[in-house]
């Protein structure tokens, strides 16, 4: 779907929207405990690995795909990425702390299931509404997009991002078992459950839900 002829209000709207719940999500993801996404799974296990603090190593691998999304697929970047990659983390902080600080509600089991599936369908349907944007998108969101065009379009995007997703779960799970670290504090029933549905989850949502809205109100 073209949406760059539409008016620039309504995709920064979806574009906020839609970072505005994954932050949503990640905050969820963290309030239940199950285990983190995918790429902070990965992230987390080189970083153990090399000695280097999670905030500086993921800093580094964001910048080195926003390099190679730069030159293979520069559509991908816009305000959408910066706001992703600034927004996404301080989102995540206020929504713990009103649950944890203010709130301060007991994450009973429960509602740390009630988090885990709530992470899960806003994960989708975050990415979805801000991809439908066009306004650029975090530079791992591309890896899937860099799949699916690498192939011709023969893998489409949910199951390019389930590939990219359960490779950077291995990846993390090696390095933290290379590292001597425990494999608990970076993988659980939430990072599998990520790594393999949160991409047909994407495309499920931005095809009956993100993509008609933004058809309709364009």
């Amino acid at each position: 779907m073209d949406t760059s002829e539409s008016p620039l209000s309504l995709r920064m709207g979806m574009m906020v929207l839609g970072i505005f719940l994954i932050g949503v999500c990640v905050g969820s993801f963290r309030l239940s405990a199950f285990g983190v996404d995918a790429f902070t799974c990965m992230n987390l296990g080189i970083s153990g690995f090399v000695g280097l603090s999670f905030g500086t190593w993921q800093l580094m691998v964001n910048a080195v795909l926003l390099v190679i999304i730069f030159f293979r697929k520069r559509s991908c970047i816009g305000p959408g990425t910066i706001v992703n990659m600034v927004g996404v983390g301080y989102m995540a902080d206020f929504i713990c702390w009103m649950v944890q600080d203010v709130a301060k509600l007991e994450m009973t089991l429960p509602l740390r299931l009630v988090a885990l599936a709530l992470g899960m369908v806003l994960a989708g349907l975050g990415v979805a509404f801000y991809m439908v944007a066009d306004l650029g998108i975090a530079p791992y969101d591309a890896v899937g997009v860099l799949i699916e065009e690498g192939t011709g379009g023969a893998l489409h995007y949910d199951r390019a991002r389930v590939i990219s997703d359960v490779t950077a779960v291995l990846i993390g799970v090696v390095f933290c078992l290379l590292a001597g670290g425990e494999l608990g504090l970076i993988i659980g029933v939430g990072t599998l459950l990520n790594a393999l549905l949160n991409g047909p989850l994407i495309q499920f949502f931005k095809d009956h839900v993100a993509a008609p809205l933004f058809h309709k109100l364009s």
